[in-house]
């Protein structure tokens, strides 16, 4: 909720640079995990030349190099890594030079992989060189988002939910892309290289978007000056906690403390002290308050990322070969899930239930862990343990909505609540903390990917 005193969002012109943002994050990540019949074709040593690159149906292929699982390994490692590291570069390389600078080695990363559909070469290197780029482009997406949802932590929660959209937005516009080129008719070499030129006009929307901000009145009003604005937040917070208390009777012991505080606040006999800033916020002291969020946060992830994409790209359709059995997995994998994965992003604009308070939400996030089980034995041919219990292509499609939807909307809902924990001055970190879990759920889901995929 933005103060009375703030300046009007005009336009909603930060609203949408903020989406652009959360989209041009994810752009480069979707676009490699919604490619993989391209690069599997690559793998298979087939070559530029002969290879039908995104224009027939190579999901269920044999994946000699593992590539679904490294490529998810191989993004998440350094987004962890680097997301440990952004606490220091907080402190020694200013906020612009990390936004930008990330954002620039992102695009010159991208076009790189773009210029490589047009150059023959053996598998091996090729996948030595993508895996390079993966690790790289994920190093910097890891300071480019740590940045971002600090920036986020200062402004009103309707713009992380925005932010998070966009980045829900990512794997719609990726999976579409995908189709596209499938279903163009160009040439396969023309189609792969219109595929990978795209996410690097998304990153250059998204350059521009930042370098508007400073330029943009609301913007300037919550990113600058931060630390003058801590004490009407604080009391702007508190009063947000108690907007939902019933007949003036706070609903929890916090809330009670809340009230005393706001009394004394209020009481004209108190002496006007010197004001005082607050103090630089302990990482220990915040982490205290938003534990039990920020694990719910690592388990939704690690879920998601043991079975998307390792093992819901390998589900084929059940049905005869055609049309549909050519287009099932970039539809009902890609596609549906990141169109329902936006979709549950965006419920927490309208919504957040559970609130910060329940204990329901953990039990929400465990119930996740058993669609492992659900999508492990659905439709994979490439099988020599478990049976397959699930070969219709409903199941599959069922599954993935629940999955997709809940995935969205747990992860936007504890991005929001973090900072509804802390106090207005520990937002910044609360929002580099949750993005750390972030990225340690991501990777452990991926860790999880290789193990699931060799039960199969």
């Amino acid at each position: 909720m933005a103060r009375g005193d703030a300046p009007r969002d005009s336009y909603h012109l930060v609203g949408i640079s903020f989406f652009i943002l959360g989209l041009g994050t994810l752009l480069p990540w979707n676009f490699f995990i919604t490619a993989i019949p391209y690069f599997q074709v690559r793998l298979a040593g087939a070559g530029n030349s002969t290879a039908r690159i995104l224009s027939t149906n190579h999901t269920g292929s044999e994946d000699a190099f593992n590539f679904n699982n490294w490529v998810t390994l191989l993004s998440q490692l350094p987004l962890l890594l680097f997301t440990l590291l952004n606490s220091f570069l907080y402190q020694c390389v200013p906020e612009m030079v990390r936004i930008l600078g990330s954002l620039l080695a992102i695009l010159m990363l991208f076009a790189l992989t773009a210029a490589l559909v047009k150059v023959d070469m053996s598998p091996g290197p090729f996948f030595s060189i993508t895996m390079a780029s993966v690790c790289f482009i994920n190093s910097f997406s890891a300071v480019l988002q740590g940045s971002l949802f600090g920036q986020l932590g200062t402004m009103p929660s309707t713009y992380s939910t925005l932010f998070l959209s966009g980045q829900g937005l990512a794997g719609i516009f990726a999976a579409l892309a995908m189709l596209l080129s499938m279903a163009s008719g160009v040439d396969a070499e023309t189609s792969a290289l219109g595929y990978f030129i795209t996410p690097c006009v998304g990153i250059l929307m998204s350059i521009v978007c930042y370098l508007s901000l400073p330029h943009l009145k609301f913007a300037r009003y919550y990113l600058a000056n931060k630390s003058s604005q801590a004490q009407a937040q604080e009391l702007e917070t508190k009063a947000e906690l108690l907007q939902s208390d019933e007949n003036g009777i706070p609903s929890s012991p916090q809330k009670v403390a809340l009230t005393l505080d706001l009394d004394l606040e209020k009481e004209p006999e108190s002496e006007p002290d010197e004001p005082q800033k607050p103090g630089k916020p302990s990482v220990f002291t915040v982490f205290q308050k938003i534990w039990l969020t920020a694990l719910c946060l690592v388990l939704v992830f690690t879920v998601t990322l043991s079975v998307f994409p390792a093992i819901t790209a390998m589900v084929t359709s059940s049905t005869s070969p055609g049309k549909w059995s050519q287009f099932f997995n970039p539809i009902c994998c890609f596609l549906l899930f990141n169109i329902m994965d936006w979709l549950g992003r965006s419920l927490t604009s309208y919504f957040l239930w559970p609130d910060e308070d329940s204990r329901l939400l953990p039990l929400l996030v465990c119930l996740r862990f058993l669609f492992v089980p659900l999508f492990m034995l659905c439709h994979v041919p490439q099988r020599s343990r478990l049976p397959i219990l699930f070969p219709q292509d409903a199941y599959f499609i069922t599954f993935m909505l629940l999955f997709a939807v809940s995935n969205g909307y747990l992860v936007s809902l504890t991005m929001c609540l973090a900072p509804r924990q802390v106090l207005p001055h520990e937002r910044e970190v609360a929002g580099a903390l949750m993005t750390f879990f972030l990225a340690l759920g991501l990777s452990c889901g991926a860790s999880l990917s290789f193990l699931f995929k060799a039960l199969l």
